[in-house]
C-alpha cells in the first residue's frame, strides 16, 4: 500500500534538481514576455507570464513542472463543501472518507460573484468558499478556480440566445463592455480577498490557477466558438489577463486554457482560440466522454491517452504545465470500474501522458439539497469505492498526502 507521507516521494527531486534553473521573480517592470521560454529542456525552470509574480505562485508552478515528471496529483471539484450524503460539514470530503486523504487539487467555481451575489450559481456561499479555500492552501493543497460568468444581456453562461456576438459585445466598443468591466472588478475584488498569512504574520495571496472562459471551442456557453471569431475570444482573454494581472496586479494567479475535448477538433485547431504564450501558464482541456468510446472510438482509452500525450509535448515546447483540466465519467460515475479501467489506463497508454500535472474531476452534488446521482468521484458505500482506492494507491497518482511543499522553492528544484 502506499504510504500517505509526502517526504516519502521526494526521492525523485534529488535526481531532478541537477536540472533547475534560479527563479528569478522579482523584477517590478512588466513587459511582454513573448515566446523566449519556447523549448524548455523537460524539467527545467519554466517562467509564468506574469513577469512579476508572487514567491507563493512562482513556487507552485515550479513545482508542479517537477512534480508532474514521476506523478498526476488528484483533484475534485467543490472537495470541501459538500458531498453526495452531507453539506457544510466540516472536515468532511467524500474523497476523503473513501480513499484516506483529502485531493491533491480543489476545485472551485465563482459564476455569480460578478453580480455581487452571496452564493455561487451551485449555491455555494463566496464567504464559506474562502475559508475552504484558504482551508486547502494551508493544508498544501493546490487551488483552482473556474468561471461561468453570466450572459451579458441576462441569462446564464448556457444561454446563448438573444444577443448577437456576444463576446464581441463585451470588448471595448460593445454595448455591454462597461457592464462587463464592472463584472470583471467584483471578481477580481473575490480573487483579492483570497489571502493566507505566512510564517512572518505576513498577508499573502493564495496561488490561484485561474481557467477563465473555458470549454470556448464548444457552443454551449456564449463566449464558445459559435458566438465569436477567434480573435475575439482570444481577445476577451488577453482583456481579462490584462485587467487583472497588470491594472488590477494579482500577481497570485496563474492561467489555464482549456478547450472541450480533442476529439471534438483536429490537434492544430487547439491553437484556433489561444491568446499567445504572453497570457497562458497552464495547457489543458476538458474531457468527459473519450475513454468510453463516446465519439465513435472502438479505444477511447488509447485516443484520450494520444491526446494527453500530445498536449505534454505541446506544453513542454512552449515551456507550460500540462494537465487534464476537468473530466469525470459521462452523466456522473456509473462504471464500478472507470477510474482503473479507462483514466488510469489513458493516463499509462503513452508514456508521455503520464506527464500531466494534474487532473481535476467534477463535482458531489448533494443528494438532497441539488441534483441526484450527480457525482464524479465516489462516496462511501458507493460501488466503484474499492477501485477508486485502487487507483489512488497507484504510485502514479498523488493525493493531498501525498504532496511535498508546493508553495516553498529554493532554485535547486527541490521544495522544502
Amino acid at each position: 500500500m502506499k504510504q500517505r507521507n509526502g517526504a516519502t516521494h521526494r526521492m525523485f527531486l534529488t535526481a531532478l534538481s541537477a536540472m533547475f534553473l534560479t527563479l528569478s521573480c522579482g523584477s517590478e517592470d512588466r513587459m511582454d514576455m513573448g515566446d523566449n521560454r519556447a523549448g524548455v529542456e523537460r524539467g527545467g525552470a519554466i517562467a509564468l507570464s506574469n513577469p512579476s509574480p508572487t514567491e507563493e505562485a512562482s513556487a507552485l508552478f515550479q513545482n508542479l513542472n517537477q512534480v508532474r515528471q514521476n506523478a498526476v496529483l488528484f483533484g475534485h471539484q467543490d472537495d470541501l463543501a459538500y458531498g453526495v450524503e452531507w453539506r457544510e460539514e466540516a472536515g468532511r470530503s467524500d474523497v476523503k472518507e473513501v480513499a484516506g486523504s483529502y485531493p491533491a487539487v480543489y476545485g472551485w467555481e465563482i459564476g455569480h460573484i460578478e453580480h455581487g451575489a452571496e452564493k455561487n450559481l451551485d449555491n455555494v456561499p463566496f464567504r464559506k468558499m474562502r475559508e475552504w479555500i484558504r482551508e486547502g492552501y494551508e493544508r498544501g493543497g493546490v487551488i483552482t478556480i473556474s468561471w461561468h460568468a453570466d450572459h451579458p444581456s441576462g441569462g446564464s453562461s448556457w444561454d446563448v440566445e438573444g444577443l448577437e456576438r456576444p463576446v464581441a459585445q463585451v470588448l471595448p466598443g460593445g454595448e455591454y463592455h462597461q457592464t462587463f468591466m464592472t463584472w470583471m472588478a467584483r471578481t477580481a475584488d473575490f480573487l483579492e480577498r483570497l489571502t493566507s498569512v505566512d510564517e512572518g504574520g505576513n498577508e499573502i495571496g493564495i496561488p490561484v490557477i485561474f481557467r477563465p472562459w473555458h470549454e470556448m471551442s464548444g457552443s454551449f456557453f456564449w463566449w464558445g466558438d459559435a458566438f465569436s471569431t477567434h480573435e475575439e475570444y482570444q481577445e476577451l482573454y488577453r482583456m481579462t489577463v490584462r485587467y487583472f494581472r497588470d491594472e488590477r496586479e494579482l500577481d497570485h494567479l496563474i492561467w489555464a486554457y482549456s478547450p472541450n475535448s480533442m476529439s471534438e477538433f483536429e490537434r492544430e485547431d487547439y491553437w484556433n482560440w489561444y491568446p499567445g504564450d504572453e497570457y497562458v501558464d497552464v495547457l489543458g482541456f476538458d474531457d468527459y466522454y473519450t475513454t468510453w468510446g463516446g465519439y465513435g472510438d472502438e479505444d477511447g482509452v488509447g485516443r484520450l491517452s494520444g491526446h494527453l500525450a500530445w498536449l505534454v509535448e505541446a506544453a513542454e515546447a512552449r515551456g507550460k504545465v500540462p494537465a487534464l483540466t476537468e473530466t469525470g465519467e459521462k452523466d456522473g460515475l456509473k462504471t464500478d470500474d472507470w477510474y482503473t479501467g479507462q483514466l488510469l489506463k489513458s493516463l499509462k497508454r503513452e508514456p508521455a501522458a503520464k506527464r500531466i500535472a494534474y487532473l481535476l474531476v467534477w463535482r458531489n452534488a448533494n443528494r438532497a439539497t441539488d441534483r441526484p446521482d450527480h457525482f464524479y468521484a465516489p462516496y462511501p458505500g458507493h460501488s466503484s469505492a474499492a477501485d477508486f482506492v485502487m487507483f489512488a494507491e497507484d504510485p502514479l497518482i498523488w493525493l493531498g498526502d501525498d504532496l511535498p511543499s508546493m508553495y516553498e522553492w529554493d532554485g535547486d528544484g527541490e521544495g522544502e
